[in-house]
């Protein structure tokens, strides 16, 4: 048997105990909005819609596999994980040229899932906890909204945010109780790509 799959679970359980307990780190996520852009990279499960000009015959809406690639006429097993569609297109074109004349290929993403360093993670106490592609200007509210807001025991305002930062990772209060439950709305926080989330259960 997999120790991995054995640990793992004991593993979230210690994490959402120390998030519940750890009641003095007070570090609140900053509420100043994150001067940062990023560029949306492809990632397993994006639809791709590929358009061939001139060429409907070689079009085609693709699903990017869980191993990054996809498979359209005259195309096997090209790698577009972690990649822009700019940079898709201009590899179907070099692929393509093999067959056809200077061809002219767009692509355009439906359907966002993107990879996992652009997607935002919500774990234990909300009521739909799951993992979120990350859109420009995502805030606390948006997150709560996509899970549903947080379960009957979910201790809310000490709930925890893990950052990834230059020094590593970083871990903030976020006030959910508050925001959801009290409408104070200046407990609202921008969220970024990568962040997770972590919601643990009440202590009655």
């Amino acid at each position: 048997m997999n120790k991995n799959l054995i640990l793992t679970p004991l593993f979230l359980g210690f994490l959402l105990l120390g998030a519940g307990c750890a009641s003095n780190d007070t570090t609140l996520l900053p509420q100043a909005e994150v001067n940062q852009t990023t560029e949306y990279l492809i990632g397993p499960g994006d639809n791709l819609n590929v358009f061939v000009w001139r060429n409907p015959d070689l079009s085609s809406n693709v699903i990017v596999r869980p191993d990054g690639r996809i498979s359209s006429p005259l195309i096997d097993d090209l790698e577009v994980a972690n990649l822009k569609a700019t940079d898709v297109a201009l590899l179907i074109e070099g692929r393509l040229s093999t067959y056809i004349r200077n061809p002219e290929v767009t692509v355009i993403v439906s359907g966002f899932n993107g990879t996992p360093g652009q997607q935002i993670r919500v774990i234990g106490n909300a009521t739909n906890p799951r993992t979120l592609p990350y859109s420009s200007g995502m805030t606390l509210l948006d997150v709560m909204i996509a899970v549903q807001g947080l379960s009957e025991f979910a201790d809310g305002d000490n709930a925890k945010l893990v950052r990834r930062t230059e020094s590593g990772e970083k871990a903030y209060t976020v006030r959910l109780d508050s925001l959801i439950r009290k409408g104070e709305i200046s407990e609202n926080r921008p969220v970024l790509p990568g962040d997770t989330i972590i919601i643990p259960e009440a202590w009655f």
